[in-house]
């Protein structure tokens, strides 16, 4: 692990694309993070490719793009990857048409999994139950999914983030959704998104580049720096989420490389002959 500094240059020389998370570390709720346009301005320069992979099933890759756009960041929905599109490929290759999925989470998550048809919507006698961030949860989407899920339904969770920053701190995330369905069911869900290098890996592949020439850049160590790690990419933390510089000298795993914001890394690419 190397705080930025003489030896960013050679963390960084391998790097030839990004996979970037964008919550904590583009921006904070609907306000840009410093340097976050620039920074990817500068990758544009240098023909350096990325794609953002988000955990957050809360919105559409249109949306985000609508969300990056009034902050004046311009990403198009098809270098976006989310984990409810991420979970929806992993029902594709193991369920046929026809399963029956009960889904909690937003909208986003909803129309992934069942806005075409494919899955069909289910309650207590769901064969499938899919689970994700809901701002607008309730004990009785609780204690559906619940039911569900001990009446012998596979349970599957888009995310384990327990936390989501927002401009006023951290907020309970999917995670949090997660504990509470463990707590209350006795089981475990099978975790489709970040920590598991799946959707990294496939965010590298829209990009063409192998995982020994890809960073992740993140800002939890728990989420981010482990998927990437395990996905054998270059692992980059900025310190503008989540994961604090406190937290770095007690938890692991340990990124290739830390910053505290995007400055150092847009001074990089900036100066790079």
């Amino acid at each position: 692990m190397t705080l930025a500094g003489a030896d960013i240059a050679p963390r960084l020389a391998p790097v030839r694309g990004y996979v970037i998370d964008m919550d904590g570390v583009l921006y904070r709720g609907d306000t840009a993070l410093p340097h976050a346009r620039e920074f990817l301005a500068a990758l544009d320069a240098r023909g350096i490719p990325y794609v953002m992979a988000t955990n957050n099933s809360t919105r559409t890759p249109e949306q985000y793009t609508e969300k990056l756009a009034r902050m004046g960041i311009p990403v198009p929905p098809e270098r976006i990857v989310t984990s409810s599109l991420a979970t929806r490929a992993w029902l594709e290759e193991r369920y046929p048409a026809g399963t029956r999925v009960h889904v909690l989470g937003m909208a986003a998550l909803r129309d992934a999994i069942l806005g075409d048809g494919r899955f069909q919507p289910a309650d207590l006698d769901a064969e499938v139950v899919v689970t994700g961030a809901d701002w607008e949860l309730t004990y009785d989407k609780l204690a559906r999914a619940c039911l569900a899920i001990r009446r012998g339904a596979t349970w599957v969770a888009t995310n384990p983030d327990t936390t989501f920053p927002t401009e006023e701190g951290l907020v309970p995330g999917a995670g949090a959704i997660l504990a509470a369905l463990r707590v209350a069911t006795s089981r475990e869900p099978i975790v489709i998104g970040k920590p598991e290098p799946g959707m990294l890996l496939e965010a590298g592949a829209l990009m063409g580049i192998g995982p020994e020439s890809t960073a992740v850049l993140g800002d939890r160590l728990d989420t981010d720096i482990q998927a990437g790690q395990r996905a054998g990419f270059t692992t980059v933390l900025v310190l503008t989420g989540v994961t604090s510089a406190a937290d770095l000298a007690t938890e692991s795993p340990q990124p290739d490389l830390v910053v505290p914001d995007l400055a150092p890394l847009l001074e990089y690419y900036r100066t790079l002959q």
